[in-house]
């Protein structure tokens, strides 16, 4: 099956990565505000702003915020086109 891939795939593993560095407990979290400065820092392609807009107020694990983010790219139908987070 043809897939069709953005120049953003990834970027928001990347945002991800740059949220959790290597190292830090399962059990740190980012607010969505800390979420939302570093994907403006990032200046994410309008799709992709919109997957960090639609986060739900509050403070994530790094496990939560994936799911989060998942779940958002699946609904959209963009998990192919920006790939996933983990």
């Amino acid at each position: 099956m043809f897939e069709f891939r953005s120049d953003d795939y990834g970027e928001l593993q990347r945002l991800v990565d740059a949220l959790f560095a290597p190292g830090v407990s399962s059990r740190a979290t980012v607010s969505k505000i800390d979420v939302l400065v570093r994907a403006e820092a990032y200046d994410l392609c309008d799709d992709l702003a919109e997957v960090v807009d639609l986060l739900p107020s509050g403070s994530f694990t790094r496990m939560r915020l994936c799911d989060q983010i998942n779940s958002i790219l699946v609904g959209h139908g963009w998990a192919g086109v920006y790939g996933t987070v983990e």
